[in-house]
């Protein structure tokens, strides 16, 4: 096991907005601005993969997938010995969408699966000017295994240069216990049976913070 290597601020935009005082003020209003200009990326992203199921544009978004939102920004600091710690160990996100920006420095890679079925990780070179878009396992339930969560981590490098990234993730925003999520109906038939039961987002909740930030774990607790 690796210990994760670095220091993180994180806000919460939804279902329930924050009291914006209580973000750091050195920080606030650009945490804000990102927040909205976030938003409005993945909900041009959720469109396109809404049509590419064949859906409408605004079936993800129908769904609540805009309304529950988290901020993450990571440091991750100088390491002396990189070779005896990880930036954030292999894992999926957990929820539909993840917009990621990260800075020149690199270290994200994500694990490529090629035809014969042999898996290794790619260095995802950051671009300047450009975001990740990441797959979460919800989206993947949602769409029934037609889109697909991707793993990733991150790995200290030996530059002599702290890292930053920031990722908001997406998730439904409408909750409670008479709410349920599972594949999207109009994705099954008797030909395409549902792969995962349905669930209420507390149960999908509970079930992440219970177990390790380990990749796929979380769809196993759901499939048929």
């Amino acid at each position: 096991a690796a210990a994760s290597w670095r220091d993180t601020i994180q806000v919460g935009f939804g279902p329930t907005r924050p009291d914006t005082e209580r973000i750091p003020p050195v920080c606030r209003s650009e945490i804000l601005e990102w927040e909205a200009h976030t938003t409005a990326v993945a909900r041009a992203v959720m469109a396109l993969l809404s049509q590419g199921l064949g859906l409408s544009e605004a079936a993800l978004e129908e769904a609540s997938c805009l309304e529950g939102k988290v901020m993450v920004c990571h440091y991750y600091p100088v390491c002396p010995e990189p070779e005896r710690t990880m930036g954030l160990v292999p894992h999926t996100d957990p929820g539909v969408l993840t917009v990621l920006a990260q800075d020149g420095v690199g270290g994200l890679q994500v694990k490529h699966t090629n035809e014969d079925g042999e898996s290794y990780w790619v260095d995802a070179k950051p671009v300047p000017g450009a975001l990740v878009i990441n797959v979460g396992d919800l989206l993947q339930i949602m769409s029934n295994d037609k889109y697909t969560s991707v793993d990733h981590r991150v790995v200290m490098n030996s530059r002599e240069e702290a890292r930053v990234s920031i990722a908001v993730f997406f998730n439904p925003g409408k909750r409670g216990d008479s709410v349920f999520y599972g594949p999207l109906p109009d994705l099954v038939s008797e030909e395409n049976p549902p792969k995962y039961r349905s669930f209420t987002m507390s149960e999908f909740f509970g079930a992440f913070f219970k177990r390790d930030l380990a990749s796929k774990a979380l769809l196993e607790n759901f499939k048929l």
